[in-house]
């Protein structure tokens, strides 16, 4: 990860004006009453930035993108996020950023980097919860609002090459067992996609060109998952 943390971008933030932070927001869906437009806040490192990437092929654009799509009224992502970063680091900016008002939608998805650079798993535990509850927070304190995302398997990539591949994999899943178990503890939503990440060590075309981030196409898929489950919070827990 620290061969490419020096090239990347702080987050961006996209359309964020403090006084649009709603206290109230709701949408419009499937023919409903438009109000105020639902608001997303996403945290994390490079997978959420979207490193080596179009911006506009981020996941959280492209969920945006397909949310509108089936008549979600949704502003642009906050996104809080860098390649590199840590769970400490990730808490951090949002100390320093502090995003302001209360969200429709949170996403969490921090830990590659704990992983990469030998952090232990119980340090990684206690940030993870704290930024959880911080994320929860934004939520106005409603955990079904929260989406936490399991870490991806850079093992699989042509970065790892040289590497343990097998001890690779058995600590992403040993710190996806955490940050899960936290999750089910705190009534969030998790969403799996370190397997499909894994799907890249026979696809290529599922990596960005720096071959170790996901590619377009990869974040397409991401969001094929997080898709039912984003309507189904924004249409008060109804399944199709």
């Amino acid at each position: 990860m620290r061969r490419v943390e020096g090239i990347l971008v702080l987050s961006i933030v996209l359309g964020f004006k403090p006084s649009e932070q709603l206290e109230n927001s709701s949408y419009n869906i499937m023919g409903g009453v438009q109000h105020k437009r639902l608001q997303f806040l996403a945290l994390g490192d490079s997978y959420t930035i979207g490193e080596s990437v179009d911006p506009s092929d981020r996941w959280p654009v492209q969920l945006v993108k397909v949310l509108r799509k089936q008549g979600v009224e949704i502003e642009d992502p906050i996104v809080i996020a860098r390649t590199g970063w840590t769970t400490d680091e990730l808490m951090t900016a949002i100390e320093a950023q502090r995003p302001n008002g209360r969200f429709d939608l949170v996403s969490l998805l921090i830990g590659v980097n704990n992983q990469y650079r030998g952090r232990s798993l119980e340090e990684y535990t206690n940030e993870f919860r704290s930024l959880l509850l911080r994320a929860i927070g934004f939520a106005g304190g409603r955990p079904d609002r929260v989406l936490v995302l399991s870490i991806p398997d850079w093992g699989v990539t042509p970065f790892a090459e040289g590497r343990d591949r097998n001890k690779i994999a058995g600590e992403i899943d040993e710190f996806n067992a955490k940050n899960r178990d936290e999750a089910e503890r705190s009534g969030v939503h998790y969403v799996n996609v370190t397997t499909q990440s894994r799907e890249a060590v026979s696809d290529v075309s599922l990596l960005a060109e720096d071959g170790l981030h996901p590619s377009a196409r990869s974040y397409a898929a991401w969001v094929q998952l997080i898709e039912p489950i984003a309507l189904r919070i924004f249409r008060g827990g109804k399944d199709d």
